[in-house]
């Protein structure tokens, strides 16, 4: 394990998150702040900068704009955080942009047309909080990964925090995978990630086997990305798995 910076990270969101992220080891919840303490948190943390642009900018300039023949929406996303995006090293400044990626990605207007009559508001509120925390994860451009937290395996750690079982976790990771299995969302969510700096990608095919995701830059090696994620997965999702909480007889 690599740990390059130990300065605790605090953070306060417009939302309140789910006290029971507490049961990870370094993160504690308190209505809506959240303090990450990185030495206990992160499996690996090699790297204290992230590219992230306002999300208002993508809001007024990017998410309005049509792909066309000739310009594809992941052309338009690359130009935008080519254009506005700027390395920060201040993680809670990361966070807060994401929770307003996931507050838009997992809205409430969706759920009428996804088809998944038990997939709920609460679950689109975990699914926005796990989201969240995943922003402080990173791929280098090398497709080294250097960021690695325990949301990024999201069905182990949403079935620690918030007790579901396996069919719920998995149907939820599907979701997030799946950009609501719905091409127009899948666009939503390629422009809204220029937010923080990327394109969402994935190292598994979801549920049959878990191996997370990230939001990487343009032009990282997935090759290096893989064989990454494959040399240190299973150990890491066990240690996730470690802080579930055993109901009472």
């Amino acid at each position: 394990m690599t740990i390059i910076n130990t300065a605790a990270i605090t953070v306060e969101l417009p939302e309140a998150f789910d006290p029971r992220w507490s049961r990870l080891s370094g993160i504690q919840v308190e209505g809506r702040r959240i303090t990450i303490d990185p030495a206990e948190y992160f499996f690996r943390f090699e790297s204290a900068s992230w590219l992230v642009a306002d999300w208002e900018l993508v809001k007024s300039r990017l998410l309005p704009v049509e792909e066309t023949a000739e310009s594809a929406v992941e052309q338009l996303a690359l130009e935008f955080i080519k254009e506005h995006a700027e390395s920060t090293s201040d993680a809670a400044r990361v966070l807060a942009t994401a929770y307003e990626v996931y507050a838009y990605l997992f809205r409430e207007e969706h759920l009428a047309g996804l088809g998944l009559p038990q997939v709920t508001a609460a679950h689109l509120r975990m699914l926005r909080e796990a989201a969240t925390l995943m922003a402080l994860n990173k791929v280098e451009l090398d497709g080294r990964i250097s960021n690695v937290g325990p949301c990024w395996f999201f069905p182990a750690a949403t079935s620690v925090v918030f007790d579901l079982d396996e069919a719920m976790g998995g149907l939820l990771d599907e979701v997030y995978h799946g950009g609501w299995f719905n091409e127009h969302r899948r666009i939503e969510s390629i422009k809204a990630h220029a937010a923080l700096g990327g394109r969402l990608v994935h190292g598994c095919q979801s549920v049959p086997d878990q191996s997370g995701g990230v939001v990487a830059p343009y032009g990282a090696s997935m090759a290096t990305f893989c064989e990454d994620l494959a040399a240190f997965k299973a150990g890491w999702i066990e240690r996730v798995y470690a802080h579930r909480v055993t109901p009472a007889a």
